[in-house]
């Protein structure tokens, strides 16, 4: 990852600290790629790939886990999945545009209150081996 990089990803870090209120808790070494930020029930990851192909891996994840989605947003900069588990657990995936080649993916399972960090964090694995393809 390149010091520019670095760069905005702390800072990105860093004002979502700030506008949150809340403190991030980060998982993994360093800043950018691997490191992870939850906010609020939602697992937060950059990806160093293009919009376009993150938003499909994410679409490909979940039909090959036969999750249905159930709602598709978007407003050009950020497009939202909402799909439901098979075992009936709400699902919200946000994919959103950084810069040219990198991109930010939210997940969020369960409901306020009732959070399922690990398969959050689960889903995020899926999506950090299909970028590297």
């Amino acid at each position: 990852m390149t010091g520019r990089k670095k760069i905005k990803a702390a800072l990105f870090l860093l004002s979502t600290w700030l506008l949150t209120g809340c403190v991030a808790v980060i998982i993994g070494a360093g800043v950018g790629v691997g490191a992870y930020t939850y906010i609020k029930g939602e697992l937060k990851r950059s990806y160093p790939a293009k919009f376009d192909k993150t938003l499909q891996v994410c679409i490909d994840i979940l039909d090959d886990l036969n999750q249905p989605i159930i709602d598709e947003t978007t407003d050009g900069e950020k497009t939202t999945l909402r799909s439901k588990r098979k075992d009936g657990t709400d699902q919200t995936i946000d994919v959103s545009i950084i810069s040219i080649d990198s991109t930010l993916v939210s997940v969020r399972t369960g409901v306020v209150g009732y959070w399922k960090k690990d398969i959050s964090q689960q889903f995020h694995e899926f999506i950090a081996e299909r970028i590297k393809r």
